[in-house]
This record gives structure tokens, C-alpha cells and sequence, in this order.
């Protein structure tokens, strides 16, 4: 590569969310990412926020033009069968995941946020 040449880096996927509470508490307290920083123009405009957990990066958003719900991300990890247990043993009330093992070989946590965004949480097992 020459020094003209893009250093392409992972994509930050943009989802939308409609209860800040909710959002908060799936993604804060469920599955422990951390609050980055949190944006609006002025007060009660939309809330536009970034979360991390590792090298994870979200950006969730309220305002109409960013994205559509019911949007469907990966999510490469380690240990996903030490989080299945940790998620579960939570007892956290509107999920309750499973693990699955899919054709091609990953073990998957598949989960629905508040907005309907769908998010697959695997580990490569080959």
C-alpha cells in the first residue's frame, strides 16, 4: 500500500431508537456497552449518541433521516458462550437469548433491541 492509499476502518453502524430509557437500559446494563458521549442541537431536540463496548463502536440515533428500524447488524466477539450465561443470569425482562450453533460453523446470540434492530452476536468456531 502507498501512502495515497485509503486505511479503509471498520464501519460504524448508525441504528435508530425511539425510547431513550429502553436504549439506555439494553444496551448500557444488558449487554454492557458504555456511554461514549450523547449530542442534540439544543434541548429537547433528538438524542444522537455513541456507545462502545471493546472494539465495538454503535452510534444510536432519534432522528428520522439517519436510519430506518429493523436494521440487522454482526457483531464479532470472544467468549460468546461465558456472555450467553452472563446475559442470561441477569434475568433481564424483555430477552432472554439463546445459543445456537449455525450451518457455517459460528455460535450465535441473536437479540432484538427496543427499536427492532436486530443484532447477531457471534463468535467463529472454525
Amino acid at each position: 500500500m502507498n501512502n495515497t492509499t485509503p486505511d479503509m476502518k471498520p464501519a460504524v453502524p448508525i441504528l435508530r431508537m425511539f425510547d431513550i430509557d429502553k436504549t439506555k437500559q439494553f444496551y448500557l446494563e444488558f449487554l454492557e456497552f458504555q456511554l461514549d458521549w450523547e449530542h442534540r442541537f439544543e434541548e429537547g431536540l433528538p438524542l444522537y449518541m455513541q456507545i462502545s463496548c471493546g472494539g465495538c463502536v454503535l452510534h444510536l440515533s432519534e432522528h428520522f433521516g439517519d436510519c430506518s428500524p429493523g436494521a440487522a447488524i454482526r457483531i464479532e466477539t470472544t467468549h460468546v458462550e461465558a456472555l450467553h450465561s452472563r446475559l442470561l443470569a441477569k434475568q433481564y425482562k424483555y430477552a432472554r437469548p439463546g445459543l445456537e450453533t449455525a450451518p457455517w460453523g459460528s455460535k450465535e446470540i441473536r437479540l432484538t433491541d427496543p427499536s427492532g434492530n436486530r443484532i447477531v452476536i457471534y463468535e467463529n468456531v472454525n
